[in-house]
């Protein structure tokens, strides 16, 4: 490497997160205080987003590597995964292996451990990183576990970190009971262009530099143009400079010498990237060929629509709580009560074992084929099916439809007081 020619104890730019390199700017400052209130409130909720190679992750492990004996961590950065799987990741955190429990195991085991430790004095903190991988279900999973109290007090504390996408997904509807859990959200954006000059010097002088000029002034504003202030383009870019001024044996990296990196990455303005990246999603879009649905439910409360969810091939569960992909408010539905398997030839209705049972047409049934024009009643709730598979038009699962639903409820009732 080239950290002898220019007087260093070590490479200045790796890409490798190291806490002793993190660059106090005012937001990524801000950002360690609000994890580190986590440790302070009892409520802690913390959400931190960022875009790609922004320092999130920098942050978390200078933050963690600062943490007080009392706090016990469960770091999990593998998020994608399954309720259960994401629960024996924290389990295996906390120095459990619970790889033959069943989720109802795993929950018992989990809160009797954070409510024990509680008794102790002690504190668990729950940090996961790339969050925006997580599935709806696990971050209802978290949300649940938020939930958890000893003694009217939250026995958990949460740190969830990822791209901005995260955000998408908490201001979701669907998971407007986990945001309101959330006590503090910030979002990490890229540096200024100062920002980025006192960053470059921060970490060649961690790296021994002790002030010594190695990039030229004037090669500052080029790097920010290129990186747009990104740290990890940044590091990706002095790294390189830093390279080519060492095979010409030149202790100070110049604006050619700059040049000479830009064009072995063969990078563009960021700005320009930026655009060429929109252009690019854009035209994805406009030739994208999305799969339709292959049958639709027509959602009725009390004969009145209220939504309609459409089936695309795969599996849709049925049930009361907010896990489920289908979500029927009514006490007398159970917590999953129902699974419909969709394929090209066609939607397979199964009851998951619930207390009330799965009525098609009037009828009580355990497994059902539906077909066009079927009603499947849910307590008050009554879903409607239209199979799409062989519809030509709008018109085919318009009027004509509405009436067959009509004559199909008049059939029932008719039966019903029969």
């Amino acid at each position: 490497m080239y950290d002898e020619l220019f007087g260093l104890n070590e490479p200045p730019f790796l890409l490798t997160p190291d806490p002793q390199f993190l660059f106090g700017s005012p937001q990524h400052t801000r950002a360690k205080a609000y994890m580190e209130s986590t440790v302070v409130l009892a409520d802690g909720f913390v959400v931190l987003t960022g875009d790609i190679g922004c320092g999130k992750t920098t942050v978390l492990e200078s933050f963690i590597s600062e943490l007080p004996d009392d706090v016990i961590l469960a770091h999990v950065s593998q998020t994608q995964l399954s309720p259960v799987e994401f629960l024996q990741a924290m389990l295996v955190e906390l120095g459990f292996e619970p790889f033959h429990m069943g989720k109802i195991e795993l929950l018992t085991l989990l809160k009797n451990f954070l409510v024990e430790r509680y008794a102790e004095g002690r504190k668990i903190l729950l940090v996961v990183d790339e969050a925006q991988n997580l599935s709806r279900k696990v971050l209802e999973e978290i949300r649940l576990l938020a939930g958890i109290e000893a003694q009217k007090e939250k026995v958990l504390r949460i740190i969830l970190a990822g791209q901005p996408e995260l955000g998408d997904k908490l201001d979701s509807r669907r998971l407007e009971q986990l945001t309101q859990r959330v006590r503090l959200r910030f979002h990490i954006s890229a540096l200024s262009k100062r920002e980025t000059q006192d960053y470059i010097r921060h970490r060649l002088n961690i790296a021994g530099a002790n002030d010594r000029k190695i990039f030229d002034d004037e090669t500052f504003g080029r790097i920010f143009r290129y990186s747009g202030g990104i740290p990890r383009l940044v590091n990706i870019l002095c790294d390189t400079a830093m390279l080519c001024a060492s095979t010409e044996e030149s202790a100070v990296v110049d604006l050619e010498t700059l040049e000479a990196a830009i064009e072995e990455l063969q990078w563009i303005p960021y700005s320009e990237r930026i655009l060429e990246r929109e252009r690019s999603l854009e035209a994805t879009d406009q030739f994208e060929v999305r799969s339709p649905p292959l049958a639709k439910l027509d959602i009725l409360f009390r004969d009145r629509l209220i939504g309609d969810l459409e089936l695309p091939a795969g599996k849709v569960i049925v049930g009361r709580t907010a896990d489920n992909d289908l979500q029927v408010d009514s006490k007398v539905i159970s917590r999953h009560h129902a699974q419909i398997v969709t394929d090209l030839q066609q939607s397979l209705l199964e009851d998951l074992n619930s207390t009330n049972g799965v009525h098609v047409n009037s009828k009580r049934v355990k497994r059902h084929r539906l077909s066009d024009g079927d009603v499947v009643r849910l307590g008050e709730h009554k879903l409607y099916y239209r199979d799409l598979r062989g519809a030509d038009s709008a018109a085919d699962t318009g009027e004509a439809h509405w009436t067959g639903f009509e004559e199909s409820i008049a059939e029932q009732e008719t039966e019903q007081e029969v």
